[in-house]
Parts: C-alpha cells; sequence; structure tokens
C-alpha cells in the first residue's frame, strides 16, 4: 500500500506559481491563481479583483503598483490566437484577492493565511529599506555639504587647480580604501565611466567617507594647513585612521561593501511618497470638514 499524497502547503501551492520579470519583480497571474483556488470560471474570479482592487485603494495604496490588466494570446486551433483577459498581481494583490475570495473553496483559507505572513514579512522588509533609503538621503545631501566645506579648507590650504584637487582626494581615498584611487575604487565597484561614485554608496560607505571628509575639514582648519603637499598627508592619514577604525570594530573594508541603488532613483521615489502621503491627508483633512 503506498504510502497517501503529503497534504498540500501553502509555499509549495502559492510559490510554486509565482513568477519573476526581467527586473526581478515577483509578480502572480489572476489566472494562474484563480485555477489554484479552483475558480472554473474565471468571470467569478475578476468579481473577487474588483473587491480586492477597492479594498486596495481603501487602505492608501496605489491600485496600479499592485494590479496591472494585462492580455495574454492563446491558441484556439487551426494556428490562430485570440486574446484573454488577464491581471498581474503584487504579493499584496494576492493577499486582498484572497481575502475576498470565497471562503467555502478549501485552499482559500491555506492562502488568507500564507499571504497574510508573507505580507507582513514583506512589510517588515520594506519598512526596512525606507529607513536605509532615508538615512542615504541624509548623508548624502551632508556629503555634498562637506564636501563643498572641504574644498573650501583645502584651497587656503594650497589646493587650487583643478588637478591638485583631483591629486588631494585621491589622497584621502587612498587612506580610507587601501590605497585605491578615486579612479581605482570606481573599477573596483565596476561602475560605469559615467556613474558617480557618492551616488551609489550605501549608508554605510557614505557614513565613513563623510567621517573622512568632516575631520579632514578640522584638522586642516586646526592646524591653519597653508601647503597642498601637507594637506595631501592630512587627507590620506584621515582616511587611514578611519579605515583602521573600520577594521577594530570588525567592520566591511569600504571597497569591499555592495554597490547601492543610484540615490537619483531614491529621491525620486521619496519625492513621490512624500507627495502621496501630502495628497493623502489633505483628503483626510478634506473629509474631516464636510
Amino acid at each position: 500500500m503506498s504510502d497517501p499524497l503529503p497534504a498540500p502547503t501553502a509555499s509549495n501551492t502559492f510559490e510554486r506559481i509565482k513568477r519573476v520579470n526581467p527586473a526581478g519583480a515577483e509578480f502572480w497571474s489572476a489566472r494562474e491563481l484563480a485555477r489554484v483556488l479552483e475558480y472554473t470560471d474565471f468571470r467569478n474570479f475578476t468579481a473577487v479583483i474588483t473587491k480586492a482592487r477597492e479594498a486596495c485603494a481603501n487602505s492608501g495604496h496605489a491600485v496600479s503598483d499592485h494590479f496591472v490588466e494585462t492580455n495574454e494570446m492563446v491558441g484556439i486551433g487551426s494556428g490562430a490566437q485570440r486574446p484573454i483577459e488577464d491581471w498581474t498581481l503584487s504579493r499584496y494583490a494576492c493577499y486582498l484577492v484572497i481575502q475576498n475570495a470565497d471562503p467555502s473553496k478549501p485552499l482559500v483559507a491555506l492562502g488568507q493565511s500564507y499571504f497574510a505572513v508573507q505580507t507582513r514579512r514583506q512589510e517588515l522588509a520594506d519598512d526596512e529599506a525606507l529607513k536605509e533609503e532615508k538615512t542615504r538621503l541624509l548623508l548624502r545631501a551632508e556629503m555634498k555639504k562637506h564636501n563643498k566645506n572641504l574644498a573650501g579648507v583645502a584651497k587656503q590650504a594650497g589646493v587650487v587647480q583643478p588637478v591638485d584637487y583631483a591629486i588631494f582626494m585621491d589622497h584621502g581615498y587612498r587612506g580610507l580604501y587601501g590605497g585605491l584611487t578615486a579612479k581605482g575604487v570606481h573599477q573596483r565597484k565596476r561602475l560605469k565611466p559615467k556613474e558617480p561614485l557618492l551616488d551609489h554608496m550605501g549608508s554605510t560607505e557614505l557614513a565613513a567617507n563623510l567621517f573622512r571628509a568632516t575631520q579632514t575639514e578640522d584638522k586642516l582648519r586646526r592646524e591653519n594647513v597653508r601647503n597642498k603637499e601637507h594637506a595631501n598627508r592630512i587627507h590620506e592619514t584621515v582616511g587611514r585612521t578611519v579605515r583602521r577604525t573600520i577594521h577594530e570594530l570588525g567592520g566591511t573594508m569600504p571597497e569591499n561593501l555592495p554597490l547601492a541603488e543610484n540615490i537619483k532613483n531614491v529621491e525620486s521615489r521619496e519625492k513621490k511618497r512624500i507627495k502621496a502621503e501630502q495628497k493623502k491627508l489633505a483628503e483626510g483633512a478634506s473629509g474631516a470638514k464636510t
């Protein structure tokens, strides 16, 4: 007598039909999800999708970020094809769809608990990602300000010509990055020629460079340096000291830290997020007055 087949689990049931687009984002096909949930008529499932989209809008999320209507071509014989309706669903969209599905269907309850847990995990991960993005934006803004201040102090020390400033900056990078110049770090990180290094640093790497810049700026001022060779030596020494501190703390050396998403994309996303929050607050205030 053969062993009974194992009961379906949420992981192998719903993860099996998950797809990933070329950008690496996960999604589900509504038609595949409908079949798993045992909806034999997709027209009945579209009513569930409609309710889920309403719930998405009511929760303050952008519906278009989670539900995308598509058409899939299917064969109808003799080589002919016709388009059929489908929807591309995010993990959050799947959660809302299953919450609005027929609870009498066997896999709906399984899906409800599974996507509730997975969606919460994703929310926590998104929260961490948002914290990192905000930290990066703050540190990048500080880096711009202090690089400008550092350039001004270096100029007083005799670092006047562009080539002199490039050499001055290379000394700082060599100290912090174990002998690598700015160009060497750029190559080590495999950035394209026109991709700014600072725009692709994560918060940890930005913080190390900000410390290098601020401490060099303070030391040049404090010692009233008026010689560019002396300024170069100070910059490299400060960079080396920051590197030694990272090593003593057991941290990752900056040249080994991974590249981060272009800060310009993060800035654009943050502006959209703030705009959406402002819109939501305005709508809430408007509703309170009526």
